[in-house]
């Protein structure tokens, strides 16, 4: 699907087709839509479809008259049944004249832009629409970032009787997000980088200045993930040595009635053998095995208690 839009007056409208100014926006093209853009703005096909594989890295790259940009963007997917944080490619690409956004889903940063939500926006200028599609990327990372760490915050609530192994689980999950995100964001912070050196479009004082915001936000984001996998990490192998804990209290307590069953285990095995009765205690008294019983009962309960005094059961 394509879209242009373009501002007058900070207000964004919509526009039937492509003109100085505009913003084109591209979400999950079809071949022939990327191909009437690339020809329409004599730009490489490969390059307007660069951001529809997932596995294309950020980066820039100058080219005869356009630059592209590639930064990795958060977004969600389902993942085992339940809605996870991952980040795919937006493809950012400047001429001249206009701006072309190409990504494979209608994303919230640029939502913003398009229900007229950014103060000082506009598509005549190019390279400030660029530093602000990144402060807004930068800004929902971290905000992504604090609902994971909500999450992380739950299920260590829940650390305890009501430990679950899906919470484990869950918080391999939270740490695989992570790791996307780290990565994201450093190889985001790279083009960062790239773009304080950039020259070829004018930049304005206070577009210098947006940029510096987006490094800052940006660094703070790269913080805030190696934060929050150092404590999902902790959390995680706090919840395994108490599962861990778990199971060895209940292998305690088994072991604890294995050894208190096998006292009449061992008494009625003895008198079961095949000797001589005179050698068995009781076997001529009256009430012999009541008394057996009794004498058998008094020892587990003796077991019991020395068990206990010793706090192995």
């Amino acid at each position: 699907m394509v879209k242009y839009y373009k501002t007058d007056n900070q207000i964004i409208h919509e526009e039937s087709r492509l003109t100085d100014g505009a913003w084109a926006q591209l979400t999950a093209p079809s071949a022939e839509e990327c191909a009437a853009i690339a020809e329409e703005l004599n730009v490489d096909i490969v390059d307007v479809q660069a951001a529809l594989d997932e596995e294309e890295s950020s980066r820039i790259e100058l080219e005869d008259g356009y630059t592209l940009i590639l930064v990795d963007i958060p977004t969600t997917e389902i993942r085992h049944e339940k809605h996870s944080y991952t980040t795919i490619p937006l493809g950012i690409i400047l001429t001249q004249d206009v701006i072309v956004t190409v990504c494979t889903e209608d994303t919230p940063v640029l939502k913003n832009f398009v229900n007229n939500r950014v103060k000082e926006f506009s598509t005549k200028k190019r390279l400030r629409f660029v530093y602000q599609i990144l402060y807004r990327t930068a800004g929902m990372y971290q905000m992504n970032l604090r609902i994971i760490d909500k999450r992380r915050t739950e299920i260590e609530e829940r650390i305890g009787d009501k430990t679950e192994d899906m919470d484990l689980i869950d918080l391999h999950e939270l740490e695989s997000t992570l790791v996307y995100f780290a990565t994201s964001l450093r190889a985001n912070s790279v083009v960062l980088d790239r773009l304080t050196r950039y020259k070829r479009l004018e930049q304005y004082p206070e577009d210098k200045e947006l940029l510096d915001d987006v490094i800052v936000e940006n660094r703070q984001a790269i913080e805030m993930t190696s934060i929050y996998r150092d404590i999902i990490n902790g959390t995680r192998e706090l919840m395994s040595s108490v599962i861990d804990n778990r199971l060895n209290n209940v292998m305690k307590y088994l072991t604890s009635i294995t050894v208190v069953m096998a006292v009449p285990t061992v008494i009625s095995g003895l008198y079961g053998m095949n000797v001589d009765e005179k050698w068995m205690p009781f076997s001529d008294t009256p009430y012999g095995f009541l008394i057996i019983c009794v004498l058998t009962l008094l020892i587990c309960v003796l077991t019991l208690w020395f068990l206990r005094k010793k706090k192995m059961l």
